[in-house]
């Protein structure tokens, strides 16, 4: 049972990535899962969300508009694309498969559940 992202790497200012964030051992289709970043002295910030069921979506304010969040359950994977990176989105990128509710909630600031998965993280860099 696990979580794996891909797709990080190093991109210019005003670029794109699409990251995958692909279950194996269970059926990602019933979480709700959400992107996180963790950038250095910084904290874990939460930036995007999909709701299992309904497909709502949550997205950051910081991200808002050049985010977009989706998935694909044949394969099991969830996907954030990224466009028009700036300077402040370098981090590592980790993707989470929400324990309990299934949904995003108004903010990602979920307590811990036992059911949670996490993958590894994929870093994402920024520069020209």
């Amino acid at each position: 049972v696990r979580l794996v992202e891909s797709g990080g790497g190093l991109v210019s200012p005003g670029g794109s990535l699409r990251l995958s964030c692909e279950a194996s051992g269970f059926g990602l289709r019933h979480y709700a899962v959400g992107w996180f970043r963790q950038a250095p002295g910084k904290e874990r910030e939460g930036v995007a969300c999909l709701s299992s069921g309904d497909n709502s979506t949550y997205y950051s304010e910081s991200v808002k508009g050049r985010f977009s969040i989706s998935r694909d359950n044949a394969k099991k994977t969830v996907y954030l694309q990224m466009n028009s990176l700036k300077a402040e989105d370098p981090a590592l990128y980790l993707c989470e498969a929400k324990g309990g509710p299934p949904f995003c909630g108004a903010t990602m600031n979920w307590r811990p559940h036992v059911g949670d998965f996490w993958g590894q993280g994929t870093q994402v860099t920024v520069s020209s």
